[in-house]
């Protein structure tokens, strides 16, 4: 097989019917699977790495400058414009998703605090999905014994749920 040894050489191209639970960037997560441009990866062995590379500075808008000299000739309140602040935020961040013979990196270009913030979120959501996808890949499933017990039950008559030897609420309360 050509290129066996090289990085990646063993990565599938996007061929997926699940939908996409988080696009970060170029970077698009399935529930079992990430896709990149460099090809896909099983969710479960993939780890994120999230670097905000941005600089936010506050400073003296255009317009309260030349509001304080004109409001400076008539009195000295004019001088207040020179408090109003308005804050910037250029740059970008990183977010790298790295695996077993696999690094993908991408550089999103932001705007705003908040910009950063919904990337966090993408990046903390699709961690969760490759924690939730680790978990599953780790353990058995319920045992017989235990899923026997979760048999849910329902008296419509009193309205009570019933969870076999767990325990017991109301769900809903229909009048006798």
């Amino acid at each position: 097989m050509p290129g066996a040894g090289m990085p990646g050489a063993g990565l599938e191209p996007y061929l997926s019917d699940e939908p996409v639970l988080v696009t970060i960037g170029d970077i698009s997560v399935t529930a079992s699977r990430v896709f990149t441009p460099s090809g896909s990866v099983p969710v479960s062995e993939v780890s994120w790495t999230f670097t905000d590379m941005s600089q936010t500075t506050q400073v003296i808008p255009p317009w309260a400058i030349v509001c304080a000299i004109l409001f400076f000739v008539f009195c000295l309140l004019g001088l207040l414009f020179l408090l109003v602040k308005e804050t910037r935020t250029l740059g970008s961040v990183q977010v790298t998703v790295t695996g077993r013979g696999f690094v993908h990196s991408t550089q999103i270009p932001v705007g705003s605090t908040a910009q950063i913030a919904d990337l966090f979120a993408r990046v903390n959501h699709a961690r969760s999905v490759s924690a939730a996808a680790q978990a599953a890949a780790l353990s058995p499933g319920p045992q017989p014994e235990i899923q026997a017990g979760l048999v849910v039950s329902w008296d419509p008559r009193t309205g009570v749920v019933t969870l076999v030897n767990t325990f017991r609420w109301v769900a809903a309360r229909r009048p006798l």
